[in-house]
């Protein structure tokens, strides 16, 4: 669980904090930069599962496109001098995970703060594009002590805090970076327990983040980390996708883009043995479905092909009628996606979603909304097989989606000049909460009323007042 991410120099986030519960709901007009602090998460996930050039190529740049240029990737990118960002996440990651070679293990504490600085070297001798290089990293415990300080959202101390941040740590970080004689950053593995440290490595030289690196459960706590930064995911859901059939052998797990919707869903039905079971499962989605209007189901069900070996998702609606997954509306089947997904114990981790309301008519954004709500760990509960330990972070423009959000869960986002570290000015993402909500207890005062948002909300003047064809 993502609980606080600071972004400094990277496309327009510039010392931008947030603190995350378990579902934020990000507000504002298009062109504020909300799909940035998106790109950010997204960027330290692949960061913890690639190298830092692979994990740059993967994230959009200014222009919305991937142009394998890192410079794209800093607010000043383009600009003469030096380009440096900087992040910091604190996180609660999973007590027990697996390694690369199927072993267990369990980190020394669960409660962590990951800090990353990155710079950039330009292009040498035949090299057309410069790189990425590594200037600081650090991994470090909070304790448990000062859980409270940290965890901000309301929770139950007893059910969910005291489940979840668990373990002690004493001494030094579990990854720490500190210059050597010449000046040169060096980072340092310290292991769990008191077998001592690994040998230091030159920053300069490495082409990944020493959390990619950690694939055993020799560095238990790192490896959790890593397990956990690996679970942000962006879900981008794609009609094309999730109409799509899946064969026999195709993963059985939802990606990004919806691809393998039917295999997820036959595995979801199926992971206990018994008729019975997958009939309740297939009878919570067309439930869930049917909160729709204009959806009439009586069943949704995963249609075994033998002869071709294809998995493909049917509904069948009151009058009879039998629709396959490709003649489903778009809105129909991303809506369809997150239920499936709502159904998968086994998704963990931040879900951020962008716009979930497109496609979807004004009439169903009440249940896409409590859908979406539905997917996050229930924070009065211990999370457990019935309460999965996941968290949703979606952004909107869309006036309906707000007045549906409670406002602990709201930010709204806005561009603000800003005078950045070399002096100059800029433009700069601003996220900030309403008046009352826990942010705004907790925060440094720069919030909203209900006045300052009630344009937001508020139709044009003469909006739907008139049909353009009235006059003729």
């Amino acid at each position: 669980m993502l609980t606080r991410l600071e972004v400094d120099g990277f496309k327009n986030l510039l010392g931008l904090s947030v603190d995350l519960g378990s579902f934020t709901c990000i507000a504002g007009v298009n062109g504020t930069g909300k799909s940035n602090l998106f790109d950010a998460v997204q960027f330290l996930s692949l960061l913890a599962d690639q190298s830092m050039m692979e994990a740059a190529q993967q994230v959009r740049g200014v222009h919305g496109e991937r142009l394998g240029d890192p410079r794209d990737l800093f607010w000043n990118g383009y600009a003469s001098g030096s380009h440096v960002m900087r992040f910091a996440a604190e996180m609660i990651v999973p007590a027990e995970v697996e390694d690369d070679f199927g072993r267990q293990a369990k980190p020394t504490t669960t409660f962590l703060r990951y800090e990353l600085e990155l710079g950039y070297e330009p292009p040498r001798g035949v090299e057309r594009i410069g790189r990425l290089a590594l200037r600081h990293e650090s991994l470090r415990h909070i304790k448990q002590g000062d859980a409270h300080a940290h965890l901000r959202f309301p929770h139950s101390v007893k059910n969910f805090r005291s489940r979840v941040v668990l373990g002690r740590r004493a001494g030094k970080a579990f990854i720490s970076t500190a210059p050597s004689p010449e000046g040169e950053p060096i980072v340092s593995i310290h292991q769990d327990g008191s077998r001592g440290q690994l040998e230091p490595t030159a920053a300069s030289r490495a082409r990944a983040t020493v959390v990619s690196t950690v694939t055993s459960s020799g560095n238990p706590t790192i490896l959790a980390a890593r397990r956990e930064m690996q679970a942000w995911r962006r879900l981008a859901l794609e009609p094309s996708a999730l109409r799509s059939s899946d064969s026999y052998t195709a993963p059985r797990e939802l990606m990004p883009d919806g691809l393998h919707l039917p295999a997820t869903l036959f595995r979801i039905a199926h992971d206990t043995l018994g008729a019975d079971i997958s009939e309740q499962v297939y009878a919570r989605v067309a439930g869930r479905l049917g909160d729709l209007s204009g959806v009439s189901v009586r069943s949704v069900e995963v249609l075994q092909d033998d002869v071709r070996q294809l998995f493909t998702v049917q509904l069948h609606e009151a009058d009879g009628m039998v629709l396959p997954a490709r003649s489903l509306s778009e809105g129909t089947l991303r809506f369809l996606a997150l239920c499936v997904l709502l159904e998968d114990h086994q998704v963990r981790g931040l879900l951020c979603m962008e716009e979930p309301e497109n496609g979807i008519h004004p009439a169903n954004l009440s249940a896409m909304v409590d859908l979406v709500r539905d997917l996050t760990v229930d924070v009065s509960s211990e999370p457990g097989e019935d309460n999965p330990f996941r968290q949703v972070l979606v952004n909107t423009h869309s006036p309906g989606v707000v007045q549906l959000v409670p406002k602990d869960d709201l930010l709204f986002a806005d561009s603000a000049v800003v005078r950045a570290a070399d002096g100059s000015l800029a433009r700069s993402l601003r996220l900030r909460p309403l008046a009352g909500s826990w942010r705004a207890r907790h925060g440094s005062g720069d919030y909203l009323t209900m006045a300052d948002i009630l344009p937001y909300l508020t139709a044009p003047v003469g909006a739907q007042l008139s049909l353009p064809w009235e006059a003729a």
